[in-house]
């Protein structure tokens, strides 16, 4: 019993973080579909922001977006401040004085969240294009170009930009953060080529104004709007010439609060799209959802029962106890990597990788165990934690 525990749990494992990209690989290699892109295609673009006491980062932000390689005439950026009260609407005001194309302020009392702003914002858009940033997002200059270039295709509905991490002085967690987002942009760049993505950065997204879906307050716009567009019969896909830098958190502490709200808005989301899954609607698409998140966000389920078989095997064959003795090293560098960012030192690739494939996981467990509960997560904080 516990021979097919062990193997059932190590496959499933390697699956989910090797099996899936490599299937994936192969399929968009076998026939992969172009995006027909056109950098001369410049609609009209509604830049949405929706901020909560982000008086820190939304100047540089709205100066980062005013500063956009893109035709004045054709921008226009909608902010709303969600009962903000630490001065963010101000500086707004002050910025929307002399920018160069207009900068409108929306203010949403009571406090409703991020999904219920935005909703709001989408009204008031006037542009074809609606493209989301973060209230502390900093884009490329030809990022907002390189994004709409693919809605020249009029089979794309959803495109996603590249999140890169920015950490000067190599924090641990943003070691791990950037070797994650390497990966993820590795596999989202392959799902693109065999049609669409599952899974957008919500920093630096755009998508056909008139594919957007009004969400329930409680659902995460990220992860569900992309998901009514594919619904849509539309492709969502990846621009990786369109940047976003965004500082890593440097301390696993705030890092692991954001995955927990994140991974439960996700599992929430998984649930209200869960038609997505059934491969008799879309099969391929159903696979890489179920592949890529449902199974990503489960992972901490055949971990743990991988351990425990590794350990009740381990005195039977050698085998088993090399595998309890591999899977207890990995853990050690994951303890290690956190007690070492507990003392505030910087951790190599050695330390950094298990520490926050362990914390993912654990994130992952907790919004399961909110997720069971009923728990949800409508209102939002500035990303630190």
């Amino acid at each position: 019993m516990m021979v097919a525990v062990f193997w059932l749990s190590f496959l499933l494992l390697l699956y989910i973080y090797l099996g899936y990209p490599i299937c994936i690989k192969l399929l968009a290699a076998a026939r992969p579909l172009p995006i027909n892109k056109s950098g001369a295609y410049l609609p009209k673009v509604s830049i949405l922001i929706a901020a909560y006491n982000e008086a820190k980062d939304i100047e540089a932000t709205l100066m980062n977006k005013l500063a956009l390689d893109y035709p004045r005439e054709q921008l226009e950026i909608l902010v709303v401040s969600d009962e903000s009260e630490d001065g963010t609407d101000e500086i707004v005001q002050a910025v929307a004085a002399d920018a160069p194309f207009p900068v409108k302020l929306f203010r949403q009392v009571p406090r409703q969240g991020k999904t219920a702003g935005l909703n709001m914002l989408k009204q008031h858009a006037e542009g074809d294009i609606l493209a989301f940033s973060d209230a502390n997002s900093e884009w490329d200059q030809q990022a907002l170009k390189a994004l709409v270039s693919n809605f020249n295709d009029p089979a794309v509905g959803y495109v996603t930009g590249k999140m890169v991490y920015v950490n000067p002085e190599g924090a641990l967690i943003g070691d791990g953060c950037s070797a994650y987002m390497k990966y993820e942009n590795w596999l989202r760049a392959q799902e693109t080529l065999v049609g669409s993505v599952v899974g957008v950065d919500g920093g630096i997204d755009a998508m056909r104004k008139e594919l957007h879906s009004e969400l329930n307050a409680d659902q995460l716009p990220d992860f569900v709007q992309p998901l009514k567009v594919v619904e849509q019969g539309y492709r969502v896909v990846y621009e990786p010439g369109a940047l976003l830098k965004e500082e890593a958190l440097s301390d696993g502490g705030s890092e692991f609060s954001m995955r927990v709200r994140v991974s439960l808005r996700a599992l929430w989301a998984l649930k209200d799209m869960k038609r997505l899954m059934n491969p008799a609607n879309d099969p391929l698409f159903a696979w890489q959802l179920i592949s890529h998140k449902l199974l990503r966000y489960a992972a901490f389920a055949p971990m743990v029962t991988l351990a425990i078989a590794a350990l009740y095997l381990a005195p039977v064959k050698g085998l088993y106890a090399l595998a309890a003795i591999g899977y207890a090293l990995f853990l050690y560098f994951a303890w290690a990597g956190y007690q070492k960012e507990s003392r505030g030192q910087s951790l190599s690739t050695v330390y950094a990788l298990p520490y926050y494939f362990v914390l993912l996981n654990l994130a992952s467990f907790k919004a399961f165990v909110a997720f069971s509960k009923g728990e949800k997560k409508v209102v939002w904080n500035p990303r630190k934690g």
